[in-house]
């Protein structure tokens, strides 16, 4: 038998995938009797100029559902971006046509009847506790605390998320605040009984999470604070700008503004088929071959992290182009000497420097070096998000797997001393770059090493 266990706060966090939301229908009635037999459901014209009434679309949902088959929900509004794709609203459900196709699938709308791709993390079924507002899935402990002290979000406000460090468990994080600490975040864990309910405290036992919920959103009953709200959830970004299109036309793109210039590219602002804000990287003619810039988008193809600047696209064709997603605030370097990021507090400092730390983690467990890391490569996005950019360029530049060949250029004052003496990098010469990287966070950006710079080095600073 579970023995009751004191209320207690719990520190990581991380929840397994569970069903429990009821599907709602839309309240339409019916102006026609549904068919008795499930295999011959009422069926929409593809090729009909008008849309079908609401009772037609109800009755497609009622025969899927006696069908087995499984809908799905938007989470999300999406606005299509090709003449494939389809538009929708959250809330909408669909029936999925083809899901073999990864990030990208042939759905069909049961509110508006309307056929296209759809992006997959946009939905998800309907009976699933990933459709619930409250649910944030794999969403880390501090991008929670990150999420939940944004500005304009009171006291109560929660989230449930994924356990960290229990498989099968969740954690309910809930912005909180007192005299001393200030704002602050609260984090519980959500233990599964064997029986299949859930509890914070053996005392207090729900059927499913959204009983768990109810409950604490009337009465704190021994938490910090009652649950007065649910945190906002930012969309997310598409896994590429649309259903296969790694190639797209040169003249989809749109350059609107300069963003920076390096030794072998510049980088601008621009939009995608005048729908998407994009950074598009061009190489500057007789800096580096074609067939080396290409290598680093398709590293960046490779490489999929939330802390990782996502690659959209490619015009393969010379002049090159490598389009990825754009960034708001610019380089950390910048942000930190000229923008917003000048008045940070160490905490908020330490943060950042966490998000980086889990982006080069995710590419040492995929056995790739940076070998170009510091502040100037990493970007900042809204909410203080930090994702690393330019994690191909440096190896591409380089006749030998992870040997810099005689002569060539490369960052010395964020370069480990083997690899500035020998031109040997591993993923230790990275761990020195981040160390690096820290101070240039805790100093606002300023320049080391500034007596020594040029001593015996000129030829191979970068």
């Amino acid at each position: 038998m579970e023995q009751a266990q004191p209320l207690s706060l719990w520190t990581p966090s991380q929840p397994v995938s569970l069903f429990s939301l009821s599907l709602s229908l839309s309240p339409w009635t019916l102006s026609q009797p549904l068919s008795q037999n499930p295999s011959q459901p009422v069926s929409l014209d593809p090729l009909s100029d008008s849309l079908p009434g609401p009772s037609l679309i109800l009755a497609d949902a009622v025969c899927f559902l006696s069908a087995g088959v499984t809908l799905f929900v938007a989470l999300y509004d999406y606005e299509a971006r090709t003449e494939d794709d389809l538009s929708f609203r959250k809330g909408e459900r669909f029936q999925i046509i083809n899901s073999t196709e990864g990030d990208w699938w042939d759905a069909r709308s049961l509110t508006t009847g309307g056929n296209g791709y759809i992006p997959s993390n946009y939905v998800a079924p309907v009976d699933s506790i990933q459709a619930e507002d409250w649910y944030f899935g794999k969403l880390g402990r501090k991008d929670a605390e990150r999420q939940l002290l944004f500005t304009g979000n009171p006291r109560g406000t929660y989230l449930i998320r994924e356990s960290e460090t229990t498989k099968g468990a969740f954690s309910l994080s809930i912005r909180d605040w007192d005299d001393v600490k200030g704002d602050h975040v609260k984090h519980y864990k959500i233990r599964k009984l064997d029986s299949g309910g859930y509890y914070i405290t053996t005392r207090a036992q729900f059927e499913t999470l959204q009983q768990l919920v109810q409950h604490y959103s009337e009465s704190a009953d021994g938490l910090c604070f009652n649950l007065t709200g649910v945190c906002v959830n930012y969309t997310p970004d598409t896994v590429g700008l649309t259903h296969d299109s790694w190639e797209i036309a040169r003249d989809s793109l749109e350059f609107e503004v300069k963003l920076g210039a390096g030794c072998f590219a510049e980088v601008w602002c621009g939009t995608w088929n005048g729908t998407t804000k994009v950074a598009v990287k061009t190489l500057k003619p007789g800096t580096m071959s074609p067939e080396s810039f290409l290598e680093e988008a398709q590293i960046m193809k490779k490489l999929r992290h939330d802390k990782l600047v996502q690659l959209y696209a490619v015009v393969s064709e010379e002049p090159i182009y490598i389009v990825t997603e754009y960034m708001g605030k610019g380089s950390l370097l910048d942000f930190l000497k000229d923008g917003e990021g000048r008045g940070l507090k160490l905490p908020n400092l330490v943060d950042m420097a966490a998000q980086v730390a889990a982006g080069m983690a995710y590419i040492e467990r995929m056995n790739y070096i940076h070998r170009d890391l510091r502040s100037a490569n990493i970007l900042v996005g809204d909410n203080l998000v930090c994702k690393i950019a330019d994690f191909g360029l440096a190896r591409l530049i380089e006749d030998n797997e992870y040997t810099a060949r005689q002569g060539a250029k490369f960052p010395i004052k964020w370069t480990a001393p083997e690899a500035a003496l020998f031109g040997k990098f591993t993923i230790k010469s990275d761990v020195w770059s981040f160390g690096i990287l820290l101070t240039e966070l805790v100093t606002k950006g300023r320049k080391d090493y500034s007596a020594i710079i040029k001593h015996n080095n000129s030829s191979r600073v970068a």
